[in-house]
């Protein structure tokens, strides 16, 4: 099955951020759409290698990203309440309009779960 893709008007890209004493690293970059009377902002973000391949980017560039949903189940402990996160992880981008030349970066993991398995039950990156 392909992985989806969302396109979208770069809005913000943030600075790296390290997490954990492994040093999970993750980028988060905002995609802005228009859709008639109202604006979407789509966070995703980018782990690891993914990081890196991000500064090649400006905000205001047109870019189509692939990417996959992620979600994480987190407690305290046994007698809190339960917390579920979803995420938008970016596996590639594709520039289409913008700062440089068209370009195509991919920054696939190849395990699914190594982002949050790298970050530890201690050390949620979100």
């Amino acid at each position: 099955m392909k992985d989806p893709t969302v396109r979208g008007v770069v809005h913000l890209i943030e600075e790296t951020k390290t997490f954990g004493q492994k040093g999970f690293r993750k980028r988060l970059v905002v995609l802005e759409q228009s859709k008639g009377t109202f604006t979407n902002f789509l966070p995703i973000e980018f782990v690891k290698d993914g990081c890196d391949a991000l500064d090649d980017l400006a905000v205001g560039d047109d870019i189509e990203v692939t990417y996959r949903l992620t979600g994480r189940r987190w407690q305290r402990d046994a007698a809190s309440e339960a917390k579920y996160f979803l995420s938008a992880e970016g596996l590639s981008f594709k520039r289409l309009s913008g700062s440089g030349r068209p370009s195509d970066h991919s920054t696939t993991t190849d395990d699914p779960n190594d982002a949050l398995a790298e970050a530890g039950d201690d050390d949620v990156p979100f």
